[in-house]
């Protein structure tokens, strides 16, 4: 497991209460031994003029996804951790339904974390990949 504390999917729900995670219905579904899921709506706060799921959209979920597995990996006493760089490649667009992120370890480090999420339509069909640098420092 890369995780060293595991909450439930309620308590990882109820952090993101009156933040841009609530306010785009943002829900966690799954923490695995090496992975985190959450899944978003695509839906009038998601939506681009054109009617398609908005790339910035994709990249909230997967920096939601990426900067709470890699806070689970660390000791939230003595260190924090912040976001470095984030990238996202739009594969496919999504019109309608739910997308679901899956966050995964690509390296964990001292002092960097670098996390790949993929993000799925509900036909299971991969629609943006995107990878996020986390910086852990310690706290002062």
């Amino acid at each position: 497991m890369v995780f060293k504390t595991k909450p439930s999917l309620q308590q990882l729900n109820q952090s993101g209460q009156n933040t841009m995670v609530s306010h785009l219905d943002i829900v966690f579904t799954e923490i695995g031994d090496d992975f985190i899921s959450a899944t978003m709506p695509v839906d009038s706060k998601t939506k681009q003029p054109m009617g398609l799921l908005h790339g910035g959209a994709n990249v909230v979920l997967a920096e939601t996804l990426g900067s709470v597995a890699a806070s689970l990996t660390i000791d939230l006493k003595s260190q924090t951790c912040v976001g470095l760089e984030i990238n996202a490649n739009h594969l496919k667009s999504v019109r309608s339904g739910r997308v679901k992120g899956i966050a995964k370890a690509i390296h964990l480090g001292k002092s960097t974390q670098v996390w790949e999420i993929k993000i799925y339509n509900e036909q299971e069909a991969l629609c943006c990949v995107s990878r996020i640098t986390m910086a852990i420092l310690d706290k002062k």
